[in-house]
C-alpha cells in the first residue's frame, strides 16, 4: 500500500510539473507553422532522431493528459506525410493512451470500484461483455476527448489487452484523415477546416458501424425474453 502511494505521488508529481512547464502551450497550429522550416531542415538531416523525438513527444502529451492529440496527428503528416507518418502517430498515440490506462488504473482503480461495487456490477458486467464495442465506438468519433477515454477506461474492468487493441483500430481512420491534412498545414487555418460536418458524420456513420453487433444482440435478447414472456 505504502509503495503504491509513493508511486502514485511520484506519477502526480511528474504529470503536475509537465503541466506547470507550459509544454501544452507548444501544441498550437499557429507554433508549428512559425517553425516549420527549423522542423523541416531537422527531419531532412536527422531523420531518425526527428521520428524518436515525434513518438516520445506524442506518448509523454497523451500519457500526461496534455490536450494535443489533433495537433500532434496533424504534425506527424507534416513532417513525414500520411505515410509513414500514419504509423508513427498510432505508435506514439496508442502507447500513451496505454500509459495513462495504466496510471489511472493502478491509483485510482481499486478505490473506486471498491467504493461503488454494487453500484458498478451491472456496468461492469456490461463492459465486460461489450467493452470493446463501445471502446471502438468512442475512438473511432472523434469528439470524445481522447484523454478522457484513456482515464475513463483505466476506471473499469476492462482488460488492458482489449483496450490497446480498440485504440489501435479505433483511431487509424482519424490518424490517416488528419496526416493527410497534415500535408497542406501551411494552408489550415483552423482545426475547424478539417473536422467539417461531413467528415464528422463519415467518423459517426462508423462508430454506429462498430456499434451495429451490440444492437443486434440486444434486439435479440428482447425478442428472445419478450418470446418466452409470453409464452409464459
Amino acid at each position: 500500500m505504502l509503495r503504491r502511494m509513493v508511486l502514485a505521488g511520484f506519477i502526480t508529481a511528474v504529470i503536475l510539473v509537465i503541466h506547470l512547464s507550459g509544454a501544452g502551450q507548444y501544441l498550437t497550429l499557429d507554433n508549428i507553422k512559425k517553425h516549420q522550416t527549423a522542423l523541416e531542415h531537422l527531419v531532412k538531416n536527422q531523420y531518425g532522431l526527428s521520428v524518436a523525438l515525434y513518438v516520445t513527444a506524442y506518448i509523454v502529451s497523451t500519457a500526461a493528459a496534455i490536450p494535443g492529440a489533433l495537433i500532434l496527428t496533424l504534425v506527424g503528416g507534416f513532417l513525414f506525410h500520411t505515410f509513414p507518418g500514419v504509423i508513427y502517430v498510432n505508435i506514439g498515440a496508442t502507447t500513451g493512451a496505454t500509459l495513462s490506462f495504466f496510471i489511472c488504473r493502478y491509483i485510482f482503480v481499486d478505490i473506486i470500484q471498491g467504493r461503488y461495487t454494487g453500484y458498478l456490477a451491472k456496468f461492469n458486467s456490461e463492459i465486460s461483455e461489450n467493452g470493446y464495442l463501445y471502446l471502438l465506438f468512442v475512438r473511432l468519433v472523434p469528439v470524445f476527448p481522447f484523454f478522457m477515454i484513456n482515464a475513463v477506461s483505466g476506471l473499469t474492468r476492462i482488460s488492458w489487452i482489449t483496450f490497446v487493441w480498440t485504440t489501435a483500430i479505433g483511431i487509424l481512420p482519424g490518424s490517416i484523415v488528419y496526416t493527410f491534412a497534415g500535408n497542406q498545414i501551411g494552408t489550415i487555418a483552423s482545426t475547424k477546416d478539417i473536422l467539417s460536418p461531413h467528415v464528422v458524420l463519415a467518423f459517426l456513420l462508423l462508430g454506429l458501424l462498430a456499434l451495429t453487433p451490440l444492437a443486434v444482440k440486444k434486439i435479440r435478447a428482447a425478442i428472445r425474453l419478450n418470446h418466452y414472456g409470453l409464452k409464459e
